[in-house]
């Protein structure tokens, strides 16, 4: 992301970022890069996942929402906090929903080709 992020949430929809790359990322290596790049970057990453989660990782939250939406739950979280938040999706709804009050909205893509390193769309 390139700007520091100190003390910032990272809200990450999960299902959109996983599906971003082709092939999508596995949700566990989803978040075994989300938490080497929140543990470079010194924020605090929560994975939202539809439904279950994969197992933890040290250093990234993972929320698994049963039956409510990723989507709701991002949109409810965001509305809650009060520090400083940045949310990586590329889906518009959520992001008029929850990105109106984001230090920083990111695309999906982008940031999946960041944590994997790929420069290309469509690796």
């Amino acid at each position: 992301m390139g700007v520091s992020l100190f003390a910032v949430v990272v809200l990450v929809d999960a299902p959109n970022v996983r599906r971003s790359l082709w092939p999508n990322l596995s949700p566990e290596r989803l978040v075994e890069l989300l938490a080497r790049w929140a543990d470079a970057e010194g924020v605090e990453a929560i994975a939202v996942f539809d439904g279950a989660a994969p197992d933890a990782v040290a250093g990234v939250e993972v929320v698994g929402t049963g039956r409510e939406s990723a989507d709701d739950w991002i949109a409810r979280r965001a509305a809650e906090l009060a520090e400083p938040y940045v949310l990586v999706t590329s889906d518009r709804e959520l992001r008029d929903r929850a990105g109106t009050n984001a230090e920083r909205v990111v695309g999906g893509g982008a940031f999946a080709r960041q944590l994997t390193g790929s420069r290309n769309q469509n690796p």
